[in-house]
Order: C-alpha cells, then structure tokens, then sequence
C-alpha cells in the first residue's frame, strides 16, 4: 500500500556537502551496532553505503532492488519490488552468516524495497541483525527505520540523479542530527 505524502509545492534538493553530513552521522550512529558489512540498495543506496562503509571500516555491499519502474520525480510506487536475484545471490555469497548487517538507502517512501530486502536477507544469510537507515523519509512512511536524515512530503532530487525537469527546487535544510525510531517523535539523536 502506498501512503506516501507529496504536497507537490517543491522538489527537495540533496546537495552533496549535505549528503557527506548524512552519512557520516549515519556512520557515526551506527558504529555502537558493529555491523559487519552495510547494505546498499541499488541505484540510490550505493554512495551511502560506500561512504558510510568506509567510515565504519566494513565492506559495502550492493543488493539490486527496483520499486518504480522508470527514474524521476512524481513516479507512481507499483507496489512490487522487483529483486535481482542473480546480481543479489553473488553479492550476499561474501556475507557472513548470522552476523549483524545495515542496509542503507537515499529514501523510504512506502518501505517496499526495505521490505523486501530484509526479508531476502533473512532467508539468504539469516542476519543476527538487520538495521535500516536512508537519508530520507517519506512523511507518510510508516516502516519502522532505525534512522533517517529527514522527513519529506515532496519528491527528492538527490546528487546522483539527473536534473528534475519541472518543478520549485529548493534546498533540504542542514542536518545536525538524525531521526531514530528509539526516540520521541519530533526529536533527533
């Protein structure tokens, strides 16, 4: 079910000086958790995932998942999560079993694609521990992350992507602390 928010007023920009602030708090955070590889989800994930593992001193992993169809803003969510399952079975081959694991992602908007990887991973090397964190969330997202950097209601043009073509553009605030699901809403660790 898709209960994603848009308010279609703005497309979020991602810059990248904010994108390296993400992932190093990210990092940051996730140290205490001594993940033993972290987990992008290709296309938006791997940058994240190869900044936050090199901060963290641990291998970066791609896994393919794809939950829209086509690339760009204001893309409907079909609801499927199409895994490749070839790619994602010599990607996880390296991974210890049972050990602790992050997966990392630009944005949650439904938690489709982090539903189903997790679930993949479960099955696939039976993790101690999956923990989740992406740079945005979707306002109407109700996956339980673990961290985020900030909540959205409107599409986000992240550093990797092509220029939107349409649309007010317009910065995403400086982070100075991430969102956690152990915390209070409203509040940042």
């Amino acid at each position: 079910m898709d209960n994603r928010i848009f308010e279609n007023r703005r497309v979020w920009q991602l810059t990248p000086d904010e994108f390296l602030a993400a992932a190093c708090l990210i990092a940051e955070q996730e140290a205490e958790h001594r993940s033993a590889a972290v987990l992008g989800i290709a296309r938006g994930g791997v940058r994240l995932a190869e900044t936050v593992a090199g901060e963290l001193g641990v291998p970066a992993v791609v896994v393919r998942a794809r939950h829209n169809e086509l690339e760009g803003i204001q893309q409907a969510a079909t609801g499927r999560v199409l895994l490749d399952h070839e790619h994602n079975q010599d990607a996880l081959a390296a991974l210890p079993a049972s050990a602790p694991l992050l997966v990392v992602d630009d944005i949650c908007g439904s938690g489709a694609t982090l539903r189903a990887v997790a679930d993949m991973l479960t099955t696939a090397v039976s993790p101690s521990q999956i923990r989740t964190a992406v740079l945005c969330r979707n306002e109407g997202c109700d996956y339980p992350l673990d961290s985020w950097g900030w909540d959205v209601a409107d599409w986000v043009h992240f550093p990797w992507e092509s220029e939107p073509e349409h649309g007010r553009i317009e910065a995403l605030p400086p982070l100075t602390a991430l969102c956690s699901r152990s915390m209070p809403p409203g509040t940042r660790t």
